[in-house]
């Protein structure tokens, strides 16, 4: 729960700065989950979708916080005492008491700024299927919402983007509900009564979101979406190696499809905007780092050798990158 702005497929993060305040008793966690989520492990049998459920009770300010990340599932948190700092993207939030928040796999977010103060969070992060905006939502078998209302549910919080709330009444003792239960149950005796209390979360959250007067946006779920939101976050990547077909299946599109949303999002193809990425990932490291060499810089933006990354940058910036360095401004 890298400053990154776009993830795809996503950066799924393991929580370890809470496990390790957890450990040391600086802030009190209650949590069950599965894979490398803190917390008593969830039955392998049953409740395959939910990724991790929890509270924590930091009554004094950490020295921690959670950085940038995206999660294996939608993520449902309710904030209900103290403040927290929250980002997403560009976005700084300062979460108070009753506020709400909705992020999709796809969307890093960070909690702490950078530490995380005296707060009272709970939270639910459940497995829909998802791992970026076009693909399918597929809820559990056992929501009890009809399919009318799980589609209502799916177009709320795949057209909007929305990510900050404040909770109505019936949201936040929904999510009181299943911070007591956490506080009193076990994983193995209690699957039932998390069943039931994640479906009263979302059944809260549907008539939450209803009554708001989102405006909503499909073409926050189709293919140039996805592709600006991969070329987004391919500037915290480019030391990768991509090509076009690497580029295209992290999208989980053609060669050809790819090319022809990358023109169009950049004006340029795939392999000249990979290109000015690291042009310009590597103009901001020789102004900023000066004592770091050429040839690391080179190496570190993605470009073989350095001699193809001053050869490239003479084409694109009409100099050389030691005399470029040289401009900077004093």
């Amino acid at each position: 729960m890298s400053s990154a702005k776009h993830v795809i497929p996503g950066r799924i993060d393991s929580c370890e700065s809470l496990k390790a305040a957890a450990a040391a008793q600086d802030v009190e966690l209650r949590a069950w989950a599965r894979g490398s989520y803190p917390g008593i492990p969830l039955p392998a049998d049953d409740l395959q979708e939910i990724r991790s459920v929890g509270v924590w009770d930091a009554r004094k300010t950490q020295h921690w916080g959670l950085d940038w990340h995206t999660n294996e599932g939608l993520e449902l948190s309710y904030l209900s005492r103290g403040r927290l700092p929250f980002s997403t993207g560009n976005d700084r939030h300062h979460l108070s008491r009753g506020a709400m928040t909705i992020t999709r796999p796809w969307q890093p977010h960070r909690l702490g700024d950078p530490w995380v103060p005296p707060s009272r969070l709970t939270w639910v992060i459940l497995d829909v299927g998802v791992r970026r905006p076009d693909q399918m939502w597929r809820w559990p078998d056992w929501l009890l919402l009809g399919q009318a209302d799980r589609q209502r549910l799916t177009t709320l919080l795949s057209h909007n983007e929305q990510l900050v709330f404040t909770a109505d009444r019936r949201s936040a003792a929904a999510f009181e509900s299943l911070a007591t239960m956490l506080a009193s149950g076990t994983p193995g005796t209690s699957a039932a009564r998390l069943k039931l209390a994640i479906n009263e979360i979302l059944m809260a959250t549907l008539g939450f979101l209803d009554a708001q007067d989102l405006v909503l946006d499909p073409t926050l779920c189709d293919k140039q979406r996805l592709v600006q939101l991969f070329l987004d976050d391919l500037s915290q990547r480019l030391d990768e190696p991509w090509t076009l077909d690497s580029m295209a299946l992290a999208c989980g599109l053609g060669r050809t499809r790819f090319a022809h949303y990358c023109r169009l999002l950049t004006n340029r193809n795939p392999a000249q905007a990979l290109n000015r990425m690291r042009l310009e990932a590597a103009k901001a490291l020789l102004w900023s780092d000066p004592g770091r060499s050429v040839t690391d810089i080179a190496l570190s933006c993605g470009f073989g050798t350095s001699q193809y990354f001053a050869t490239c940058f003479r084409a694109e910036i009409g100099c050389t990158p030691k005399e470029f360095r040289a401009q900077k401004p004093l």
